[in-house]
């Protein structure tokens, strides 16, 4: 769990808060939380609250979009923070087209993780 920054908050074009996602996926709110925990989704503490919110575009049909948790992996082992792979989620890639995060709930994920995986190299 991280601040966000203007810029990032900017790139993001829309925001859940975790009893938002709790209520969507059925669960308790410490399930939730948990998730955030085991590094299946980023949360952020944004607003004047500074409550925990999480990208909208990571949930998708009740339940953490297909490919998230993966990529977040492949970022977090390439040495990525979770600012720095907010931004490249939600940063335009003219070549994939669209943003990571866009990608992934398009079921494109394989390219998407190869993307991550080359960042490494």
């Amino acid at each position: 769990m991280t601040e966000i920054d203007a810029n990032i908050d900017g790139l993001v074009p829309a925001w859940l808060t975790l009893p938002d996602i709790a209520e969507e996926f059925g669960v308790e709110v410490t399930r939730v939380r948990q998730l955030v925990k085991e590094g299946q989704l980023i949360a952020v503490r944004r607003g004047e609250n500074r409550a925990l919110h999480v990208p909208a575009d990571f949930i998708q049909d009740g339940k953490v979009v297909k490919g998230l948790v993966g990529t977040l992996t492949l970022l977090r082992d390439d040495g990525f923070a979770d600012d720095e792979m907010l931004e490249w989620l939600f940063t335009v890639d003219d070549t994939l087209p669209g943003t990571p995060a866009q990608a992934l709930r398009e079921n494109r994920g394989t390219e998407v993780k190869r993307r991550a995986q080359a960042l490494a190299m």
